[in-house]
């Protein structure tokens, strides 16, 4: 049930292989992730994932498949 309330307390976090995620505001990161410097209501949050993360590839295969063009 805590995970249906929406209290605002909400921040945009990212990795290494850049994707994105939603994290309670409070709650101690796990390993590999970080602040990505939007904090707000779930939906905003969401919102703002949206509008930023256009290439849903991980960074690596992006990486790759840029390397494979270049041949």
């Amino acid at each position: 049930m805590d995970e249906q309330r929406d209290d605002g307390g909400y921040a945009v976090v990212t990795n290494s292989e850049d994707q994105y995620s939603v994290w309670p505001l409070g709650r101690e990161l796990p390993p590999g992730w970080r602040d990505a410097g939007k904090q707000g209501s779930k939906d905003a949050c969401l919102a703002h994932i949206d509008e930023v993360w256009t290439d849903m590839r991980p960074l690596t295969l992006r990486q790759e498949m840029a390397g494979k063009t270049d041949r």
